[in-house]
């Protein structure tokens, strides 16, 4: 099916129409259209026209009145203060308009992106033989929330998660699994993402206690590192089984939060090797790198140090290794010349701001970004506990992401527990529903937090049924899925002809705009808009349940029918939306 056109749409033509017919040398005028609390939408561009056009403002909005078509869209439009137009739409075209939105299936009106571009999102970057925390939350979640909302809304969209998978320390741990070749060995059977994780743990703090004690093993670590970058092929057989034995890992607290994790989208540092010398020889020959007391170096007029001197991106060590820089833009000659990428995305932590800032524009100054092709990081803030403080265990360690979504699941197990009697589940559901919640309750909590901004990690309020948190919105799609249980032979059917309550308009009008508010979160990457959107949704849905009834006490034939058709398009906009959010929408709860 074809893409709606939403309300703001057919409002906003016939007021550019009616402008230009006014106005003919104003030319494809915006009328500025917006929703607005005292009529449906305010119409501002009056103002600036007239202003440019020395007239009347407020006697050249009374002459857009008169030229508007209203036909079955427009109620309603008068001129307000000193040139605002205030326009209320009819019944009618609200109900048509979401018939229309209802009968499109799963993509509820919203169109596809007739050119869609190429986008190359960066996140979900966990380190090689290291432990997840807290810290590699936002990343994961707020990526994969961007991810599936630029793909529903049609763009092309390449996933990568830039694992750190070498360094000097795989000297050290290599070195110790040749001299100590089975603790890595499984016994039989496939294993767990804990004891992947326990085993890296062991032989880490086992590789590390002979690294500092003895001169000889350190000695061998070195050139073991030398060996690595060289290619060795026995070297190489070994740092595969630390970078297997992590995806291990990784896939499995990628699959308690509930996201898809494909092996294809994993190119880590090592991915780029090949590259780095070529990346150093195109920067310098073209002048944008310089030697710098030996190290190849880019520089920046309003990046300085404390001292005044200017700090520089280093992209080549004076003793020729290679800083994460060179890995950085080599990533981006990638994406850009094979991936064939014209947005490159970056989920990154805030603190990484300045070392992003120089490698895009070292980048751009050596051509591989351009108007054509850019480079938005798409940095995040910290995750905080209830001090307000960087959150640590009792102990001040980071806290492990495991342990944190486990505890997640407990609570929110707890609460579904509570409910449960009273809607009849069964344990399976009560466990299943317990998982939903939980890791929804995390997902939400960050996602409906502006991703620059900290936010403080209260589990307490995150499962909690009421407020701006993802149980409430779980609550409010399952309450209207028990409504169903009880409509009997009544179905969901829209009917245009009825006038409409003031809680349905304003059930009506909030749904027709999701399309509107999808646009505006993949132009912004804003997944934080969208949660916006859908609490606003369950709330108004609430003031709908309060005033208009639909099953008890059971209202006339067309209107029961009416409100259903209302109440299951807001399900499977709810639905919808939490989807593209990453979280899931228990039936019953």
């Amino acid at each position: 099916m074809a893409s709606v056109t939403s309300l703001t749409a057919s409002v906003h033509q016939r007021l550019a129409d009616a402008l230009s017919a006014a106005l003919p040398e104003a030319g494809s005028a915006d009328p500025l259209l917006r929703r607005s609390d005292r009529a449906d939408f305010q119409a501002n561009g009056i103002l600036a026209l007239a202003k440019k056009a020395k007239a009347n403002p407020r006697e050249l909005a009374t002459q857009v009145v008169s030229r508007v078509e209203s036909g079955d869209v427009i109620k309603d439009i008068e001129v307000s203060g000193p040139g605002f137009l205030n326009i209320t739409v009819t019944d009618r075209a609200i109900v048509a308009n979401l018939a229309e939105r209802y009968a499109d299936g799963a993509r509820l009106g919203v169109p596809v992106a007739e050119h869609p571009g190429t986008t190359v999102i960066d996140y979900a970057q966990p380190n090689v033989a290291k432990e997840m925390h807290v810290g590699h939350l936002r990343s994961a979640v707020i990526g994969d929330a961007v991810v599936q909302i630029l793909e529903f809304t049609g763009e092309s969209v390449v996933r990568r998660h830039h694992i750190g998978d070498w360094g000097t320390q795989f000297g050290m741990l290599i070195q110790y699994l040749i001299e100590h070749p089975h603790e890595l060995d499984h016994k039989g059977g496939e294993v767990s993402g804990e004891e992947a994780m326990s085993n890296l743990n062991r032989l880490y703090k086992a590789a590390r206690t002979v690294f500092d004690s003895d001169e000889e093993f350190k000695t061998r670590a070195r050139r073991r590192v030398v060996d690595l970058q060289a290619g060795e092929p026995e070297t190489l057989a070994m740092w595969q089984k630390f970078v297997d034995e992590s995806k291990i890992y990784f896939y499995s607290v990628f699959d308690k939060l509930d996201m898809e994790i494909r092996d294809a989208d994993v190119v880590g540092e090592s991915g780029y090797n090949d590259m780095l010398d070529e990346t150093c020889r195109l920067l310098e020959e073209s002048g944008v790198a310089v030697r710098s007391d030996g190290a190849l170096c880019v520089f920046f007029d309003d990046v300085k140090g404390p001292d005044g001197n200017p700090v520089p991106l280093i992209v080549k060590k004076s003793d020729g290794g290679y800083g994460y820089a060179a890995t950085d833009l080599s990533a981006i000659r990638d994406r850009v010349v094979n991936l064939k990428a014209d947005s490159l995305i970056y989920v990154v932590d805030a603190r990484q701001s300045l070392h992003f800032k120089m490698v895009f524009e070292t980048a751009r100054r050596a051509g591989w970004l351009n108007d054509d092709v850019k480079a938005h990081q798409l940095a995040f803030g910290t995750v905080l506990g209830k001090d307000g403080k960087p959150f640590k265990t009792r102990e001040g360690e980071t806290v492990r992401l495991v342990d944190l979504l486990d505890e997640a699941v407990e609570r929110a197990t707890a609460v579904v527990r509570e409910k449960a009697e009273k809607v009849g589940l069964t344990e399976q559901e009560i466990v299943e529903n317990g998982r939903y919640v939980g890791i929804g309750a995390v997902k939400y909590a960050d996602l409906s937090t502006s991703a620059v901004r900290d936010y403080k990690f209260d589990l307490d309020q995150m499962v909690s049924l009421n407020g701006d948190t993802s149980v409430y919105l779980q609550y409010a799609y399952a309450r209207i899925r028990s409504i169903f249980g009880k409509a009997g032979d009544r179905t969901p059917v829209a009917h245009p002809e009825l006038e409409l309550a003031p809680a349905e308009r304003a059930l009506g009008l909030h749904l027709d705009r999701f399309g509107e508010t999808l646009d505006e979160v993949a132009a912004e990457y804003a997944p934080h808009k969208l949660a916006a959107y859908l609490y606003q949704l369950a709330s108004i849905l609430t003031t709908f349940y309060d005033q208009c009834p639909v099953i008890k006490p059971a209202p006339p034939q067309e209107i029961a029918e009416n409100r259903l058709f209302l109440c299951d398009l807001t399900a499977r906009t709810l639905h919808q939306g939490m989807s593209l959010l990453g979280i899931r929408t228990p039936e019953r709860l």
